[in-house]
C-alpha cells in the first residue's frame, strides 16, 4: 500500500518506516526539518517537508502522495527534560493533537484514503476501576488543572478520529516508550535516562501509580498491524506486565547503572511540580493489549519490561 506517514522521522516513525518498507508498503514520510530528509531516504521513506499546524502545506503533500493510509504520529516531544522546555514542547504537541489532526483528517477525507491511524497514549486512563483497563476505559475526564489541555487534546484526538465515516479511523493508545530512539536508553542523549543516573526521577509518594511500558519496536509492529488490518475504534498498544513506578523505576536504574531512586513524599512534588505529576505516579492505571493480540495478530518481541530493560535498551 502506499501510506503517508506524518511525524516520520520520530523515534516511533522511524521504527514504522523500517517495518512497513521491510513488508513492502510505499511510505511517504514527513518531516519538519529539511535536515532529516536524507536520513529517511535511507530507511527507505520518500521524504518531504511539512508544517503540519499549515493546512495549506498538508493538503499539498498529501494530494501528492495520493496515499491509502495517513498515520498520524506527529508529537514535538523530545529533546532535553527540563520544565520551560518540557511546557512548550507540551504545548507544541497539544496543538498537534488538534489542529494538526484536523488537517490531516481534512486532507484524507479529500483524497479518499480508507484508513487513519493516529497516536494516542495511555497515561491518562480514566482513575476509576481497577489497576489495567481494556479499550472500553475512557479519557480521565476530571485530570489535575495542570494536565486538562493535554488530556483535552487526547481526547479530542480520539473522538475526532474514531468518530469519521468515511474510512477506518483507528486510534492507538501507546504505553511509554522505552528502547533505541526514545527518553529510556543507553544513549547519552535519552532525557528520562539521564534522570535517572543523576537521581533526578524519584518514586513519589506511594509509587503506586501502574504504568504499561512497550518497546519501541513493538510499538511499531503493532502499528503495522493496524496499518494492515485494524478496525475503526481504539487499539491499546503495551507489554503484558503493567507495573506500579515503584517496582519498575528501581529496576530501569539498576540496567542503567544507576543507584536506586530516592523517595520523595508527594505533598513535596506537588508543590514543585504541581498535581499532574504527583497523579501520574500515584494514581495512573495500566492498560491491557489483549485486543490487540487477539484482532490483529500482534506478537511482542518484548512481552515485559523485565527483559525489555536488560537487553532492549540500546
Amino acid at each position: 500500500m502506499k501510506i503517508f506517514l506524518a511525524g516520520a522521522s520520530g523515534a516511533i516513525g522511524s521504527q514504522i518506516v523500517v517495518q512497513l518498507v521491510a513488508r513492502g508498503h510505499e511510505v511517504v514520510g514527513t518531516t519538519r526539518s529539511a535536515t532529516k530528509t536524507g536520513a529517511l531516504r535511507v530507511l527507505g521513506a520518500e521524504p518531504v517537508v511539512v508544517d503540519a499546524l499549515d493546512p495549506e502545506s498538508v493538503a499539498d503533500a498529501v494530494v501528492k502522495a495520493e496515499p491509502e493510509v495517513i498515520v498520524h504520529q506527529l508529537t514535538a516531544l523530545s529533546g532535553p527534560i527540563n520544565f520551560r522546555q518540557y511546557k512548550l514542547m507540551a504545548a507544541a504537541t497539544n496543538r498537534l493533537r488538534t489542529e494538526g489532526t484536523d488537517h490531516l483528517l481534512a486532507a484524507a477525507r479529500d483524497v479518499g484514503v480508507r484508513r487513519f491511524v493516529a497516536q494516542s497514549n495511555a497515561q491518562w486512563m480514566e482513575r476509576t476501576g481497577g489497576p489495567v483497563a481494556d479499550e472500553n476505559g475512557r479519557i480521565e475526564p476530571n485530570p489535575p488543572a495542570d494536565a486538562a489541555e493535554a488530556v483535552a487534546a487526547l481526547s479530542y484526538l480520539e473522538n475526532s478520529v474514531t468518530g469519521i465515516t468515511w474510512a477506518e479511523g483507528i486510534a492507538l493508545r501507546y504505553g511509554g516508550f522505552y528502547g533505541p530512539g526514545t527518553s529510556i536508553s543507553t544513549a547519552p542523549d535519552a532525557g528520562m535516562a539521564e534522570q535517572v543516573r543523576k537521581r533526578k526521577s524519584p518514586i513519589v509518594g506511594d509509587g503506586g501509580g501502574v504504568l504499561s511500558l512497550v518497546h519501541i519496536t513493538d510499538a511499531a509492529s503493532a502499528t503495522v498491524a493496524a496499518v494492515e488490518r485494524g478496525r475503526a475504534g481504539i487499539y491499546h498498544v503495551a507489554d503484558d506486565e503493567p507495573a506500579p513506578v515503584r517496582d519498575w523505576l528501581p529496576d530501569l536504574a539498576r540496567a542503567l547503572g544507576a543507584k536506586p531512586p530516592r523517595r520523595v513524599p508527594a505533598w513535596l512534588v506537588r508543590a514543585l511540580a504541581g498535581k499532574a505529576a504527583v497523579d501520574m505516579m500515584t494514581r495512573a492505571r495500566g492498560i491491557s493489549s489483549e485486543k490487540t493480540k487477539r484482532e490483529l495478530g500482534w506478537t511482542l518481541q518484548y512481552p515485559s519490561w523485565r527483559t525489555g530493560f536488560t537487553t532492549g535498551l540500546r
